[in-house]
């Protein structure tokens, strides 16, 4: 089992700056991947962002690019996403995940484990 904790959600006026973190624990012999994905009021939950086992290789969903940034500190198991330029669409709920292996997915089915996620706001 992964145990997943995120934070670092709130509300922020558009344009501003917020950073999630996700804290993982247990499995820490087994390698995995970790991301991000969100889900909008009334929406299908979307990938937004994932990171590979050794944090060397990065993905992004377009709509993000240039704004958010994905990093991992592996000494704490945590993964980080700095926010940017943040815009109205970008409300939702955002839950972090991880998926066993070294390489990165984008894929929802791939991931195994689920954090109970944390609700960022965007105000226009």
């Amino acid at each position: 089992q992964v145990q997943l904790v995120e934070s670092g959600g709130g509300l922020v006026q558009t344009g501003g700056s917020l950073r999630l973190s996700c804290a993982a624990s247990g499995r820490s012999d087994d390698p995995y991947s970790m991301g991000w994905f969100r889900q909008a009021p009334g929406k299908e939950r979307e990938f937004v962002a994932a990171i590979s086992w050794s944090g060397s290789n990065i993905d992004y969903t377009d709509s993000v690019k240039g704004r958010f940034t994905l990093s991992r500190e592996k000494a704490k198991n945590t993964v980080y996403l700095q926010m940017n330029s943040l815009k109205p669409e970008d409300t939702a709920f955002y839950y972090c995940a991880a998926s066993l292996g070294v390489l990165l997915t984008t894929l929802i089915s791939q991931y195994e484990y689920w954090g109970q996620g944390t609700q960022v706001t965007v105000s226009s």
